[in-house]
């Protein structure tokens, strides 16, 4: 509006609109409300309910021990037997695992999960953060941009979605494409190393901090450990496997001088598995 509180010009309207569209888009959904709200306060009792009995705290309640980070993970999933990912002895049953699995609050803001692509059997598996915005539509990990570049990626060396598997950390959407927190890692972290044992991959490639983070740990970035091979234990498997870390596809887009880095990644998996593991 002007300074007179007269009628909003288009372009302003047009502003405003486009900066809403933005706060929806990275996931903010709520207004802010003219004076704080206090969301630890009791709700105002009906005139016709009588006032609630006070409520007692176990002694023992304070003594606990500190929650494990991410939270208590092997409690929620064994609450429900049948989102239990050990449990799970096809894929199909691990899809339906996750399906039921309700204690990850991505699911609750995602439109649907995205499980995973490529061969059931693949010799090589890319393992990638989380979906965006297009795999959540779509339900397939790695369809959009960065999916389009990795698909390029494998094609350089003799690899396509045939003949690899394709899943992510975490499959469930981040609300506007955040990075999935630690504790979303951990809950999610059990279905992806069943995944990984039911497919028996020859070679991992993780493509991303994420991948790193979730799969290997440490305080090393992917900087660091980006084109060399590491050894991980995976329950269910039997011996270590090999991990190559490698720069996500969406870095790749945002930073193009990062790809000849890449691209000698990816002759190093060419060189010790693509012939032999694909």
């Amino acid at each position: 509006m002007d300074a007179q509180g007269g009628n909003m010009t288009g372009d302003t309207r047009a502003a405003l609109l486009a900066a809403l569209a933005l706060q929806a888009e990275w996931g903010a959904d709520e207004a802010l409300l003219e004076t704080p709200a206090d969301h630890a306060a009791a709700p105002p009792r009906r005139r016709d309910m009588p006032a609630a009995a006070p409520r007692t705290i176990a002694p023992s309640a304070t003594s606990l021990p500190p929650a494990p980070p991410g939270g208590d993970q092997n409690a929620d999933q064994n609450s429900d037997p049948g989102a239990d990912p050990s449990a799970a002895t096809t894929l199909a049953a691990l899809r339906d695992a996750l399906e039921r699995f309700d204690h990850c609050a991505l699911k609750r803001t995602a439109t649907q999960l995205v499980f995973a692509d490529g061969a059931a059997d693949a010799r090589i598996m890319f393992i990638g953060e989380a979906p965006g915005a297009e795999e959540d539509r779509i339900g397939r990990p790695f369809v959009g941009p960065a999916g389009q570049l990795l698909d390029r990626m494998m094609e350089s060396i003799g690899l396509d979605r045939g003949k690899v598997r394709i899943v992510n950390v975490v499959p469930w959407r981040p609300p506007g494409n955040r990075t999935p927190s630690d504790t979303e890692i951990s809950q999610c972290l059990p279905f992806l190393h069943r995944h990984i044992a039911l497919v028996r991959p020859a070679r991992l490639v993780l493509l991303g901090a994420v991948a790193v983070r979730a799969l290997i740990g440490g305080k090393d970035g992917i900087t660091r450990l980006r084109g060399k091979w590491r050894e991980i234990e995976i329950p269910g498997m039997e011996g270590g496997l090999r991990v190559l870390p490698t720069y996500h596809p969406a870095f790749l887009l945002r930073q193009p001088d990062a790809k000849r880095l890449a691209w000698t990644d990816l002759l190093e998996l060419r060189r010790e598995c693509v012939e032999s593991c694909a």
